[in-house]
């Protein structure tokens, strides 16, 4: 079940002032929408023990569902529903306290999991079609996103686009990454990004350097991976002419080439640990290093950009320590909510690279252009585990492209299901983590998969708000 935790930004000045959490809601969230794409995200939040009726147009008689554009510290009014294919009454939603009991009072039939229903009870990670109008996806959302703490409102794009440094999505767990790049633009120190495979950890990179005080300086970038081990010294900090044999040209190196900007080492938990103790000297502070060739030492005002799919942990301890500042990237399956978003986008992009696909697959409604898609392909996407993310749900849009038959991108015809992590019935102890811990010889990722967590990112995160000190510390 996908996780649609809230953002950490901003709770911690929520919880002095009132000394609890946010509190939680309930929500249908419009995941897709053939006659209103552009309201794709939307999502209607519900207080236990309310009804409400979701339908066209404004409608008569008892509340109405109040569809917002979340945003940090907003919630942008969306209006109402404008489908002309949707009953003015077409769904009675109900709140509990952990379900929305969903009735059937409009004219299109209500589908769920391809079977038509009067009336069905959605959890989160749950959803139904109107048939012909609409994807609606169980979430569970704070009232309102924690206002932003330091993301430049210049970088903003439109509700449901690309930002300005290229990250998509309106989950909280996307803006929470957003609020972190920000921050680690700012601080301007050597900056650790976790994630896993896909998940756009070089884009994050990317990101920082936009928003720095040297983006107008250079961003060198690496696979840490290529680096060969007896040529470490010279490809990080190159060599003097003539070195180390007559008619060689000088060479910069990599640390030489990002004097005053930075430097992206990727896949740097694949550096030996032997060869991670070369950079230790130019990650200090006054960045010192010698050229192979060179009896006089060289600085280099440079910031060190590394990312890794791999647990931080398996980093030696005195490298790992000279990365002040971290970045997790979020998994799709803590966002599921963004993968519509991610649909279109990508689909577009792919269609773009060729007229023939632009004709047959992408429409435009008001001025804008949107792929015509089936919903079920996009109820499909949001519930695979996606262990590749967003590189894997590029490939799988790719392959419903070439196996779409009309002029609509149609569902996979297989659907594969890859092993995922068991789900905990009920969230682990403190005890139970130092239990696991232990028994994994202080593994995170191995001790996460044992308690049944789908991530080392999410016992990273359990164990900070129980206040345990993760084995690297």
């Amino acid at each position: 079940m996908p996780d649609q935790e809230e953002t950490i930004s901003g709770l911690d000045a929520i919880r002095v002032a009132t000394g609890r959490k946010p509190a939680q809601h309930l929500g249908l969230l419009i995941a897709w929408s053939n006659a209103e794409p552009e309201r794709i995200g939307e999502v209607a939040l519900l207080t236990e023990g309310t009804a409400v009726t979701l339908g066209r147009g404004e409608g008569s008689g008892g509340p109405r569902a109040r569809l917002v554009r979340q945003r940090p510290g907003v919630n942008e009014p969306g209006g109402p529903l404008g489908g002309l294919g949707l009953s003015r009454e077409q769904l009675r939603i109900e709140a509990r306290a952990d379900a929305l009991d969903v009735t059937l009072t409009g004219k299109p039939p209500l589908e769920l999991r391809g079977v038509d229903v009067e009336r069905c009870t959605l959890g989160v990670g749950d959803a139904v079609v109107v048939r012909g109008q609409l994807l609606l996806f169980c979430v569970k959302r704070p009232e309102r996103l924690p206002p932003s703490r330091g993301f430049p409102a210049d970088a903003l794009a439109p509700f449901g686009r690309p930002d300005a440094l290229g990250i998509l999505g309106e989950a909280p767990a996307t803006w929470r990454l957003r609020e972190q790049v920000a921050f680690a633009a700012e601080a301007a120190g050597h900056v650790l990004i976790l994630g896993e495979s896909g998940v756009g950890k070089e884009l994050s990179a990317r990101a920082v350097h936009r928003l720095s005080a040297r983006r107008d300086r250079a961003l060198v970038a690496r696979n840490a991976a290529t680096l060969p081990p007896g040529l470490i010294d010279a490809e990080l900090f190159g060599h003097v002419r003539n070195y180390p044999n007559v008619g060689m040209p000088e060479r910069a190196g990599l640390v030489g080439e990002a004097h005053g900007g930075m430097l992206f080492l990727d896949e740097i938990a694949q550096l030996p640990v032997d060869l991670q103790a070369h950079l230790l000297r130019v990650l200090d502070a006054g960045g010192e290093y010698q050229r192979l060739g060179d009896a006089a030492a060289r600085r280099s005002d440079f910031l060190l950009l590394a990312a890794t799919n791999r647990d931080p942990s398996g980093l030696a301890h005195d490298f790992g320590a000279r990365f002040p500042l971290r970045i997790e990237v979020p998994p799709l399956r803590e966002r599921a909510c963004d993968v519509p978003l991610l649909v279109r986008h990508l689909l577009l992009r792919a269609c773009e690279r060729s007229p023939a696909l632009l004709e047959r697959f992408v429409t435009t409604i008001d001025g804008s252009p949107h792929p015509r898609v089936d919903p079920a392909l996009v109820l499909d996407l949001m519930t695979r585990s996606l262990p590749g993310n967003v590189r894997e749900l590029d490939a799988l849009l790719w392959r419903a492209l070439s196996e779409s038959d009309g002029d609509a991108v149609l569902a996979l015809r297989e659907r594969a299901e890859p092993a995922t992590p068991a789900t905990p019935t009920a969230e682990p102890s403190a005890q139970q983590i130092r239990d696991a811990l232990r028994e994994q010889a202080g593994s995170v990722t191995r001790a996460a998969a044992a308690l049944g967590l789908p991530s080392r990112f999410a016992l990273y995160r359990l164990m900070k708000r129980l206040g345990l000190s993760s084995p690297e510390e």
